[in-house]
């Protein structure tokens, strides 16, 4: 049976490199990289945005990197993309196979946790720009068990899926994960409005939404942004005894 590129990319194994816990292994947080970066420049760009970096005493942090594909915007050439977009617009169609065949592919690195004895009340999945989207499928759509999401200047299309599956549990009483949302408000790339009507709609479906804007800050990093991460991941995933509590 023969399948096509994109299908054959999403199966195979990801890539990733990891900065492991200083002591005792009890949390995890996927952090997911922006469109053409790897996990390891996404780790590398952390590293030097911030002093000393994202890293703690308990909680492993995982960098995967996105197998390479055809990207339309790029006009079919391959870039490493968590999914394909018809166009960077909020304004048109998701490409639900991409995102939906990325989504079981990423499914693995939860389940390699969970067997390591990780529950996916003790993870945190997010990313940046592209990362940021991608986390919010995962999260709201096939694991909202986690205990939180997190988008970096990210943008959901405005018709997307994930708005109706956030309606869908609040309206069955299910739970649903926490969003910790930071935007540049000086970004050229994926607007500023963008992440917030983002955040908006997603508080508006039924989910309790945080969202800090950036004055001046680009589509990037910055060490105060970063700085504020750290401080919700460990609300999310708190050390669980006084071994762990050295952050």
């Amino acid at each position: 049976m023969r399948f096509s590129q994109p299908v054959m990319a999403a199966a195979r194994k990801l890539r990733t490199c990891a900065v492991s816990p200083a002591g005792k292994h009890s949390a995890s947080v996927i952090f997911l990289h922006g469109s053409g970066d790897t996990g390891q420049g996404l780790r590398a760009w952390v590293r030097d945005v911030m002093v000393p970096d994202l890293a703690f005493s308990h909680i492993k942090v995982i960098y995967p990197t996105a197998p390479a594909r055809p990207y339309t915007p790029m006009r079919g050439a391959l870039s490493t993309v968590w999914f394909d977009r018809h166009k960077i617009s909020r304004d048109c169609p998701e490409h639900l196979e991409s995102i939906d065949a990325m989504s079981s592919t990423l499914g693995s690195i939860i389940e390699e946790e969970v067997n390591a004895g990780i529950h996916k009340d003790r993870m945190v999945i997010g990313g940046f720009s592209m990362g940021g989207a991608m986390a919010l499928h995962l999260a709201c759509r096939y694991h909202p068990d986690v205990a939180g999401v997190f988008a970096l200047s990210s943008f959901l299309n405005k018709d997307s899926v994930t708005f109706q599956a956030v309606e869908e549990r609040l309206r069955a009483g299910l739970a649903l994960p926490e969003l910790f949302q930071c935007h540049g408000t000086s970004d050229d790339l994926v607007l500023h409005q963008w992440g917030e009507d983002t955040s908006m709609l997603l508080k508006k479906a039924g989910m309790h939404t945080a969202f800090h804007s950036f004055p001046g800050l680009y589509h990037q990093l910055s060490q105060p942004e970063m700085e504020l991460l750290r401080s919700w991941i460990l609300t999310k995933l708190p050390p669980t005894t006084s071994a762990d509590s050295q952050n």
